[in-house]
């Protein structure tokens, strides 16, 4: 696949491509809709404050691990059309309660429903991957990923002249973001009629089981359950913070702490409901595959996207206070990490596709990764600020890159379940950020640059050992296991049966 390929819109899997990274951009586009309109909405509401604010931001988040995971189970149910449209449709919802709500309670309980829209992005991973060939799965994925994330910077950028000059007066603020959650319902309406879940009937392979991730060995199941474990664990980081800005009573807190361990129990109860009666009967060979590769790219993601997500949080403030510059001037710079998306995490999915050896190439960004993030660790103000940017956008490089070459594998582990596993990997990116940004409050912006830089390592090091290249990765068309032919003449028949009635 080429880039020339982008611009023939009427061949069918690129139009897909095309309609579904604009429904990625449109979900983030509200997901980050309130930042750039946060000074608006302290001048117009007597009643909220900036710790109101620093809560709606820890709410921004909060359920975006455990909806990755939710969705990702129904992506393989139900296929990513529907999944896709119903999430921009519902989300629209909680966006214009918070966009029209006046209390408190009401601006919380939106933003905190509203952060379930952040599962966006495994929708389309999905999508991507019923449409296109394994050999051009990683372009098509970067290309996909990088002009969705584009949505925030987007929403930076245009919401406040929207607010200030379409509508003006105090409520700009308001009808800017209803606009923006209008404009989400209907496309999500748009897209259901608009698509389908790949170019055929037998694109979107349903697993046996929907409530938990299939795996192939007693080990591989244990080490499901570990790698689970976190994904809602980390909320307990969460509370703890709501806790301390005093938004949380020690009996809540209790209570959400009790809460996120009886969700774990619940999911390790699925895990072995589905699991155990499979590996009981035994697992055909040909439908085996190593969950080490799984976990490898759930440490990338924590590594690449929870590294975005917490620098792009800090980066501003560390230019301006370094470099004695101004806000606007280090905002601007700053974006330079942002903006490298456009190029870099296509161009990740690319090089993975052109190289022929996808995990040499996932290895390659992380080990990028970290030497970025050390020499970001060195800069200090006697660096001059040309150098101290081009580090920036070089270490910006590696790490979207890094997550273009992650998605760029998923799909060729194991058909049947890819929406799982995009969404465990997914949900580990915003693990990845609660977890950085968390340790960024009690560190130095240098020494966070290391323990970064160290995570970077580490997941080099899961992958050397743990990532094996997947079979049939550059093929023509993604294998089909004995267990999936099964399933499929299982759901025709199922088929014929209900015409037939």
């Amino acid at each position: 696949m080429k880039v020339a390929d982008l611009f023939k819109f009427r061949t069918p899997e690129i139009r897909a491509l095309h309609l579904t990274w604009i429904a990625f951009f449109i979900t983030f586009y509200v997901w980050f809709n309130m930042a750039p309109l946060a000074s608006s909405m302290l001048k117009s509401v007597d009643w909220l404050t900036a710790d109101d604010l620093k809560l709606f931001a820890i709410c921004n988040v909060a359920l975006t691990i455990p909806a990755r995971i939710i969705v990702g189970m129904a992506l393989d149910r139900f296929g990513p059309r529907r999944v896709f449209s119903v999430l921009m449709v519902s989300m629209s919802i909680p966006a214009l309660v918070f966009a029209f709500g006046d209390t408190m309670t009401q601006l919380l309980i939106a933003r905190l429903v509203l952060s379930s829209v952040g599962a966006s992005f495994v929708v389309g991973i999905h999508m991507t991957a019923l449409w296109f060939k394994p050999k051009h799965i990683g372009f098509a994925e970067g290309f996909y990923a990088g002009w969705g994330n584009f949505g925030s910077a987007a929403a930076a950028m245009t919401l406040p002249t929207i607010a200030i000059t379409w509508y003006g007066g105090a409520d700009g603020w308001r009808w800017a973001i209803a606009q923006s959650a209008v404009v989400m319902a209907v496309y999500g309406v748009y897209y259901w009629f608009a698509i389908t879940d790949g170019p055929d009937a037998k694109a979107h392979r349903k697993p046996r089981k929907a409530l938990a991730m299939e795996v192939s060995s007693w080990g591989d199941m244990i080490k499901l359950i570990l790698w689970t474990i976190p994904l809602v664990g980390v909320l307990g980081i969460l509370v703890w913070r709501i806790q301390n800005l005093g938004y949380l009573s020690t009996t809540g807190a209790v209570i959400a702490y009790l809460a996120i361990v009886a969700v774990v129990a619940y999911q390790i109860v699925q895990i072995l409901r589905v699991n155990v009666p499979l590996l009981k009967k035994g697992v055909p060979e040909d439908d085996r595959y190593s969950f080490n590769s799984v976990a490898a790219l759930n440490s990338t993601y924590f590594a690449n996207f929870g590294a975005e997500l917490a620098v792009v949080s800090m980066l501003p403030m560390f230019f301006e206070q370094t470099w004695g510059l101004s806000a606007a001037a280090a905002g601007l710079i700053a974006a330079s990490f942002a903006f490298v998306n456009l190029v870099a995490r296509p161009m990740g999915g690319l090089v993975s596709d052109r190289l022929g050896n996808r995990r040499f190439v996932m290895l390659s960004y992380m080990f990028g990764i970290g030497i970025g993030f050390v020499l970001m660790g060195l800069l200090d103000a006697s660096w001059p600020l040309i150098i101290a940017i081009a580090i920036t956008i070089f270490t910006s490089f590696f790490v979207q890159g890094a997550e273009g070459a992650t998605f760029g594998i998923i799909p060729s582990i194991k058909r049947r379940i890819t929406g799982q596993i995009s969404g465990m990997a997914g949900a580990y990116g915003n693990v990845g950020a609660v977890v950085y940004l968390t340790i960024f409050t009690f560190v130095t912006p240098t020494q966070f640059f290391y323990i970064i830089a160290t995570g970077a390592f580490l997941s080099w090091l899961i992958c050397l050992v743990w990532l094996k290249e997947p079979e049939g990765a550059f093929d023509e068309e993604y294998y089909v296991s004995s267990v999936d032919r099964m399933i499929e003449q299982q759901e025709q028949a199922q088929l014929k049966l209900q015409q037939g009635g």
